[in-house]
């Protein structure tokens, strides 16, 4: 609202006298034609009153009280406009006289996204992941660069959080970050999150999504072939770290944990079975969906390989895990160094234990689906619809050489 045109008046309403026979008084704000009332907790006989001044005639006790009270209500209304317009900060004439009178003032987009982020931040470990809560914090990072950008402010009110707003958002996502299709819905879902809450507040008076459609495109998830696999696991490394990288990928390749998983693996997630097989017990940190998987040998050995491992010993944790972030660093490394011109990731892993170790050596699509965490096979089916796309490139490639041998 422009800043100059805030007119104020303080008047009162004769139809609706109080108890005592006095009328209520009235401040009222008005800027650029907008304007908000408030009852200031006073009362005046109306034959004392002037409206044209807002104030009482005489000089009685009563009317040098009241004009007092109105005229340091003046004040404080001029300064704190005065402090707000110097701050850049958005107001109307509710937030002012909210402001005035020290009651609640109406939330900003940034504030209430800030705040939906801190309640979810509570519940990391109970139904929220430590990775939710990053692309939270991204989202709200990327949100608080467009209204500076494009608002020249440092917050909005939600009168402001348009579609028009929306699309320029995504605009900003698109063309400024740069974000893949697939990156920008996951990034579009947090703020639809974010605006549904405040539909249900009563923050926003309409949805702002309606009419807009983010739909993810299907991707064919990159794994490690069998030959590629055997690669990784068997290629000699001098540097502990790197190999410490290899080795927990692998485990991964041959028991379908995510990277957060895996991270926060212990003693207590692996059970011996009547048979003497041990289990991998544990719910996902994603879903919190239970897995169960049978511990093959080899990662079963690369558990014990660490169990002195100081990490593991101080943490209670199986395998000493790094960040995400160097452990695709080393990754890179790795298969570079393995001649594998793909690009692998920790997630890989999960996906090269779907496809490769599991569907394609003949394991039920429901045993998959139930050691990967999934509630239904139709995210499993996913993989083997992969899987099945590929076993026909290769059987291409062998009809070809048939059809070429025969000439």
């Amino acid at each position: 609202m422009k800043q100059e045109m805030m007119n104020v008046l303080v008047y009162i309403i004769k139809t609706r006298k109080l108890r005592n026979g006095e009328c209520p008084v009235l401040l009222r704000v008005t800027i650029d034609g907008v304007y908000s009332d408030i009852r200031i907790n006073r009362s005046v006989k109306d034959e004392i009153w002037d409206a044209k001044l807002g104030m009482c005639r005489g000089k009685s006790r009563e009317a040098n009280e009241l004009n007092d009270y109105i005229r340091n209500l003046h004040t404080r209304l001029y300064e704190i406009h005065r402090n707000m317009v110097l701050q850049d900060e958005y107001f109307t004439p509710e937030i002012l006289l909210k402001k005035l009178f020290n009651k609640e003032t109406t939330k900003t987009v940034l504030t209430f996204f800030k705040e939906h982020n801190e309640d979810c931040r509570r519940r990391i470990g109970l139904d929220y992941a430590y990775s939710t809560i990053n692309r939270y914090d991204n989202c709200y990072k990327s949100l608080q660069t467009v209204i500076e950008k494009e608002c020249g402010k440092s917050d909005i009110t939600f009168t402001e959080f348009t579609s028009q707003f929306i699309r320029k958002y995504e605009l900003y996502l698109t063309v400024d970050k740069g974000l893949s299709p697939n990156t920008l819905v996951r990034y579009m879902k947090v703020i639809k999150k974010v605006s549904t809450l405040a539909l249900a507040t009563g923050l926003l008076k309409s949805d702002p999504f309606v009419g807009m459609r983010f739909k993810q495109a299907k991707t064919n998830p990159v794994f490690l072939t069998k030959e590629e696999l055997d690669i990784v696991t068997n290629k000699k490394f001098t540097l502990p770290r790197v190999a410490l990288v290899r080795d927990v990928f692998v485990f991964c390749c041959y028991t379908g944990l995510a990277f957060i998983d895996v991270s926060n693996l212990k003693k207590e997630h692996i059970v011996l079975d009547n048979e003497g097989t041990y289990w991998i017990r544990k719910s996902r940190e994603k879903t919190e969906n239970m897995c169960d998987i049978p511990l093959l040998d080899i990662p079963l050995g690369i558990i014990r390989r660490y169990e002195n491992h100081r990490m593991c010993k101080s943490k209670g944790i199986l395998l000493p895990v790094m960040c995400n972030q160097k452990m695709n660093s080393y990754l890179k490394e790795i298969t570079d160094f393995c001649g594998i011109d793909k690009d692998v990731t920790t997630h890989t892993a999960r996906h090269t234990f779907a496809t490769t170790v599991t569907l394609a050596n003949g394991v039920a699509l429901t045993n998959v689906a139930r050691m990967l965490g999934h509630t239904s096979t139709r995210m499993t089916e996913h993989y083997a619809k992969v899987l099945s796309h590929n076993i026909y490139s290769d059987m291409k490639k062998v009809q070809t050489k048939i059809s070429m041998s025969e000439i």
